[in-house]
Parts: structure tokens; C-alpha cells; sequence
């Protein structure tokens, strides 16, 4: 019904900064900041020079900043890059209930429009960027908590694209007309498939680009004048008729809707593989930090887990898989935790440990089973029975995976990680900046000009 758009509309449209409570205020910081450091991490990542290379000819002007290299391009553009490292590396945040990662493309693209609006000598301010970047989660993820069939589409691309336009939207002044047309151009571009997460190609990643991308085409055409659909979300050839495959129930949308922020319900990513990997790791953890167990004393493992947890990350190891396939593969993941003891980025990004023999007879150990849970969106339960050296079984029981706001990461494990990230960048940045940029996230809501976030992921040597 159009009157399901018109409520998206009228939140977006009503939504004020005084609306967000302190703990959305620190959950907005956190993510932010988390989704900067892994934004500057994915610098490094996968054909990210060639990307940025093609989408030079994308186009004229000098609009927005690609994080750590400092190339100036139109703010699609840079939207497209910026929305490639963020995700490139499956380091950043998501919501569990949802199944969507809504920071990379709601991210990108504000940044993107706030820059513009910079350069134009309109600056966006903190506050401003803050309710907007909100905003932009609760559609996002709204859209995916509908949801009650099985994933079929990408939805951190398709919902996060909606999620960027509402975001964007916002901070361009439309009023609710103006916000209906801009979610509906959007719709006609929305574009995302499961295929590229199958085969482990960097496609994935890039169709959140592409998302990003649209949703600042969407607004600029509705500030044109040009309406869109209407009927976007449950009508008879909506989002969720068509990317949901009509399975959906909005009671839990409007529950939540303007009554609980869900930029607060993000999980961390602890570790730079497929949030429905972590599980395993948090068991592995949990048996050898916390009950003594060497890693050289496990013989098998063997999970129990949801259906979507073994359709999409149960794949089968490869003796030498692309970057993007060992990090949705559990039986990669878990093998390299047992053979070197961490998964962090070198895990996937040296060809040497991604061929490494030891890590893949560790992997060999891991055995999956759909445990039948009737949730086809769920990450949880997850129960996981390791057999060891001596005979003995030891099972880990996981309610919720570490970086679960159930289980969340510390304010010091948080920084710790953007440190890691910074380390990991393409380009060193200079002296004092990671500190620079940290404080400016701590005091976003105090900023004049919210694109002084992307000046400061500049490094070294660049513009």
C-alpha cells in the first residue's frame, strides 16, 4: 500500500538529532568510527587501484574524496569507490536481524553528498550528518527485518540502497513528496545478487557501490522535479513483493519504527570474514582463551547451525581460493584459526596463507549441519562440539556471536581495531591523523562541516 511508503516518508522527512537518545549518539560514534577504519583498511583490498581507475571516466568534477589516496572525482564516483573498500574486505558492521550491512552504503553516499554540499559552500553540519546517517540505518535494515523468507537478493546493496537515498534525502531538505519520489527513482536502480557471494568474486562489493551510486542520482533527480513510483515497498510490484519474494511481515517495521534507532542494534565485525563465520571463531575462542585447550588438540569440529549459515557460508574449502571465497567459507575461517591463531586481514590477503597446506587441513576437520531452526533469517543459536586429541568432546554454546550488541565489542577492543585498520591501508596516513579523525568522529555532532571526516582518511603523499 502507498500508506507504507508515506510512513517511511513522514520518518524520514520528521526525524530531528534531539530524537536520538545517548546510547544512539555512542552507537552512531562507534560505527562511525569502526566503518571509517574499515573503509581505510579496504584501501588495500581487491583490484581497488583498477576501480578507481575505470571510474575516472565516469564523469566530470572534482566533488568527493576517495578515502586514503586522495583522488578527486564526481561524487557518484567516489560513492562507488568508497563503498567498495568499506565492504571489499567483510570487515564491516551489520545487522543480524536484518541480514544487511548498512553503514557501507549509506556511508558512502552521505559522505559523497556532504562533500558536494561543501565544495558548493553549503556545508552540512555534524548534527545534521549524524540524523541523517540514522535515519539512513532504520531504512536499511527496516527493510531486511520485513523480511521472513529466505535471503535471495544482496540486501546490504538493495535495502542499502534505499537507506543511502533516505539518508541523502534527508539531508537535502525533501519533504515527504519529495522523499516518496526520491525512494521511488532509487527503486528503479536498485540492483544486488546472491550470485557474486556464491562464486566469491569482488562483484559483491561492488553492487553496493552501485547502490550508492543511485541513491545520489535518485535525490538529484527529485530535487529535478521527477516523481517516482509510489507504491515502492509492499505494492504489487514493490520491494518486497519482488526482492523478498512476497514473504514479508511488517508488524515488527512498525513496532520499531520511530520508537527504537537501529543504528544501536549494529553487531561488529570482529574479524574481516562473512559475519556468519564468526560463530566458529567465537567457539574456537571460547575453547582455547577462556577453558586452556590447545589448538593442536582439536581433531574435529562440528557445528549445528541455521539454515541461512550453512546455505551461504557452508561452502566447501578450496586448496587455493580467491580472497572473497576463503572469507565466506566457515571451513577456511575455522582452519585458519587453528593453524596461525588469529583471523585478521593477512588471513585473506597473503596468497602464501591462502595456499598454506596447514590451513587447509585444518579446515578439513570442520563439518556443518543445518540445524532447523524455522527462522530463515536468523545467525543464532549456533552450537558447535569439538572433539579432541584425548578423546574428549567439549561443546560451546553461542546465544549470540561476539560483536552482537548482546556481546559487544569494548570501547578499547573498538579502537584497537580502527588502530589495526589503519595499519592495513593502502597509504600510510601521516603523523597524529588516525588521532586527528578519532576525535573528530568523538565530536561529530559538534562539527561544522561533516566532510572534514573524509578529508582526514587522506594519507601521505596525496592531494
Amino acid at each position: 500500500m502507498i500508506e507504507t511508503t508515506e510512513r517511511f516518508a513522514a520518518h524520514i522527512a520528521g526525524a530531528r538529532f534531539s530524537d536520538l537518545g545517548p546510547a544512539d549518539l555512542a552507537a552512531a560514534r562507534t560505527f562511525l568510527l569502526d566503518t571509517l577504519g574499515v573503509g581505510i583498511a579496504g584501501s588495500s583490498g581487491a583490484a581497488v587501484a583498477r576501480l578507481t581507475e575505470a571510474v575516472r571516466g565516469w564523469g566530470e568534477g572534482e566533488e568527493a574524496t576517495v578515502w586514503v589516496t586522495g583522488e578527486r572525482l564526481p561524487a557518484q564516483a567516489a560513492a562507488v569507490v568508497n563503498a567498495y573498500q568499506i565492504h571489499c574486505l567483510e570487515y564491516d558492521c551489520v545487522h543480524e536481524g536484518a541480514v544487511v550491512h548498512p553503514m557501507a552504503t549509506v556511508l558512502s553516499a552521505l559522505m559523497a553528498h556532504a562533500e558536494r554540499r561543501s565544495a558548493a559552500g553549503a556545508p552540512v553540519s555534524g548534527a545534521e550528518f549524524v540524523t541523517a546517517l540514522a535515519v539512513g540505518v532504520d531504512i536499511a535494515t527496516l527493510l531486511g527485518v520485513a523480511a521472513t523468507g529466505p535471503v535471495r537478493f544482496f540486501r546490504p546493496a538493495t535495502a542499502g540502497g534505499l537507506g543511502a537515498t533516505a539518508a541523502i534525502a534527508k539531508l537535502a531538505g525533501l519533504g515527504e513528496d519529495g522523499i516518496t519520489n526520491a525512494l521511488g527513482i532509487a527503486y528503479g536502480q536498485t540492483s544486488g545478487t546472491l550470485q557474486p557471494h556464491a562464486e566469491g568474486v569482488p562483484v559483491l562489493g561492488l553492487q553496493i557501490g552501485f547502490n550508492a551510486r543511485a541513491a545520489l542520482a535518485a535525490v538529484d533527480l527529485a530535487l529535478a522535479g521527477f516523481r517516482g513510483p509510489q507504491d515502492i515497498i509492499d505494492g504489487p510490484y514493490g520491494y518486497l513483493a519482488l526482492f523478498e519474494d512476497g514473504r514479508y511481515d511488517l508488524a515488527p517495521v512498525w513496532e520499531r519504527l520511530g520508537r527504537e534507532w537501529q543504528i544501536a542494534r549494529l553487531s561488529h565485525k570482529p574479524f574481516p570474514s562473512g559475519r556468519l563465520t564468526h560463530g566458529v571463531v567465537h567457539a574456537l575462542r571460547t575453547l582455547t582463551a577462556e577453558r586452556g585447550v590447545a589448538r593442536e588438540e582439536i581433531v574435529s569440529v562440528t557445528g549445528h547451525v541455521p539454515p541461512l549459515v550453512h546455505r551461504l557460508v557452508g561452502r566447501p574449502d578450496r586448496p587455493d581460493p580467491e580472497t572473497n571465497y576463503a572469507k565466506l567459507c566457515l571451513a577456511y575461517v575455522a582452519g585458519a584459526y587453528l593453524a596461525r591463531g588469529q583471523v585478521d586481514v593477512p588471513e585473506f590477503g597473503d596468497p602464501a596463507v591462502l595456499r598454506d597446506p596447514a590451513v587447509h587441513a585444518a579446515a578439513a576437520k570442520v563439518t556443518l549441519h543445518p540445524d532447523g531452526n524455522p527462522d530463515e533469517n536468523a545467525l543464532c543459536p549456533q552450537r558447535f562440539v569439538f572433539r579432541l586429541a584425548d578423546g574428549r568432546e567439549e561443546e560451546v554454546r553461542l546465544a549470540q556471536m561476539y560483536g552482537h550488541p548482546d556481546v559487544p565489542l569494548t570501547e578499547a577492543e573498538n579502537r584497537a581495531k580502527f588502530e589495526r585498520c589503519l595499519g592495513y591501508g593502502a597509504r600510510a596516513l601521516p603523523a597524529g591523523r588516525g588521532e586527528a579523525l578519532a576525535a573528530a568522529v568523538e565530536g561529530v555532532a559538534r562539527l561544522e562541516d561533516a566532510a572534514e571526516l573524509a578529508r582526514l582518511t587522506v594519507a601521505e603523499g596525496t592531494r
